[in-house]
């Protein structure tokens, strides 16, 4: 019953009109951004966190989740009619849907696209309503110990189940961790690599390095891209309607998806690109019917399974935030980030103190689902016109808005520079195959394990025990340790690479 009445309370924050505007424009802005290629979530969201100070926290949250979700669903269309993901996680999409398109059946994809995202959508949103609360009630039993000893295991967990090598992953991490440490050092107040610039003393700025690395280091490394990597197969997409055996094909997978999803998605460093992989996975090790195309080929449940398994990684991706303050992922990262604007710390506190604003998000996902249904199929005439867009044209927009951004933030022109700098490092960092998620979750997770570590040592008289002493601590550190040892076996680490290249 007290379910009932806390999603009561959530439609009626999410069913105000201002809300449901901000559902709208950031279901929409997903949608674009999904769409364009080289343009992700994190970009949008670096770049829109300034202009979401004037905004009530409830209306900004709402709109960056809508642009987060509404990318799963606006990057399968370029993927399958561009061959071209307009989001990373849409990458196993293109295997088989741009084959249907090839085929002439870029309709029944795009639908079973759209079907599969919205179920995935609707299951990933009664998760979050269901386990938010309870996982928000055992993180009050949490003292600084064993908070430390979840962001360790969080760190690690990101480790684990990054793409590419474990060694540069861990390497990014570390930078991330070293980039947090950068200004006053809050208790005895001494300056910590500033390297005597007044402008470091107050730490490098959170927007800083979201738009520099994800922002400006997406837009270099996609310039030196061809532009006939993005022409588009057919100007005019017909059958969006699917046949009752694409809808037989359709479902099983569907339902797989949703689950792996579901559960991937709680991971640090997991979220919808891990589940998208790990559902094409199973879905190449399901039995085939009859007459069915191979994987690789055009099957649809290549299409349905991975981006169920996305959309619902996606969404279950907040549970940790919103539970725990821990966020799984760059985009979660950013959603700390604006979550700290508005002055509410992220944890399981903003269940009790904002319920408006935890109950409302959730509420505000399930509208948000149903609103893209209705924005993907209907206006997929103005999609495909979009993809016509050359990309010389984007991105001196999005260096404008992202300068414009950041600059606004603190009215300094250091931070422009400072920009710049990590664009570069984003570029080099996609060079050498660097994933740059790591760094961001170690620089916003740095500063919160440094406090709960202090604050332990502290409490226990500076004895390092404390870590292992408490069981729920110890439990978590010896996880950490059992999963960092198993990801360096070599067996396992080749396995981690065939997983995110097959």
């Amino acid at each position: 019953m007290e379910l009932l009445a806390n999603l009561s309370l959530g439609f009626s924050v999410a069913f105000s009109a201002t809300n449901l505007m901000y559902a709208f424009v950031g279901c929409l802005l997903g949608t674009i951004i999904g769409i364009l290629p080289g343009v992700g979530p994190v970009v949008t969201i670096a770049m829109l966190l300034p202009a979401t100070f004037a905004l009530p926290p409830v209306s900004a949250l709402i709109a960056l989740s809508g642009i987060y979700y509404g990318a799963q669903y606006g990057g399968s269309t370029t993927a399958i009619l561009v061959n071209l993901p307009g989001e990373s996680a849409s990458v196993v999409t293109a295997l088989d849907g741009y084959k249907m398109a090839l085929k002439g059946r870029a309709g029944q994809a795009l639908a079973a696209a759209a079907i599969g995202s919205f179920f995935a959508g609707c299951v990933g949103t009664l998760v979050i309503a269901a386990f938010s609360e309870p996982l928000s009630e055992v993180a009050f039993k949490f003292g600084p110990a064993e908070y430390f000893s979840l962001m360790v295991a969080g760190l690690i967990g990101a480790i684990a189940l990054a793409s590419g090598s474990t060694l540069k992953a861990v390497g990014m991490i570390i930078t991330g961790l070293l980039l947090g440490l950068v200004g006053i050092d809050v208790s005895s107040g001494t300056l910590r690599f500033t390297f005597d610039i007044p402008e470091l003393s107050d730490g490098i700025g959170f927007v800083v390095i979201a738009m520099g690395v994800f922002g400006y280091g997406e837009v270099i490394s996609n310039l030196g891209k061809h532009p006939d990597d993005r022409k588009l197969i057919t100007k005019k997409i017909e059958g969006l309607l699917p046949s009752f055996a694409d809808l037989r094909a359709m479902f099983p997978a569907i339902l797989r998806g949703t689950g792996i999803g579901s559960v991937l998605g709680i991971l640090p460093g997991g979220g919808p690109i891990l589940a998208a992989f790990a559902s094409y996975t199973v879905e190449k090790k399901m039995k085939s019917t009859p007459g069915e195309e191979e994987f690789g080929q055009g099957n649809i449940r290549g299409v349905a399974g991975p981006e169920s398994a996305n959309n619902a990684g996606a969404q279950t991706s907040f549970i940790p935030l919103l539970s725990l303050g821990l966020p799984g992922n760059a985009v979660m990262a950013l959603m700390v980030g604006a979550m700290m604007i508005h002055g509410i710390n992220p944890g399981p506190q903003v269940m009790s103190s904002n319920p408006d604003l935890f109950w409302g998000l959730i509420v505000s996902m399930w509208i948000g689902n149903l609103m893209l249904i209705v924005l993907n199929l209907p206006l997929i005439g103005v999609w495909v016109k979009l993809l016509e867009v050359p990309y010389r044209y984007l991105f001196p927009s999005i260096i404008l808005f992202c300068a414009i951004g950041v600059f606004t933030t603190n009215n300094s022109v250091f931070d422009i520079w400072l920009v710049a700098l990590f664009g570069v490092l984003g570029y080099l960092f996609a060079r050498f195959g660097m994933e740059p998620a790591p760094l961001l979750l170690g620089f916003i997770l740095g500063p919160m394990m440094e406090e709960n570590l202090r604050r332990a040592l502290i409490i226990s008289g500076g004895e390092w025990s404390v870590f292992v002493e408490r069981p729920l601590s110890a439990t978590l550190l010896l996880l950490a340790l059992i999963v960092f040892v198993v990801t360096l076996l070599p067996s396992i680490n080749k396995r981690r690479q065939k997983i995110f290249t097959e």
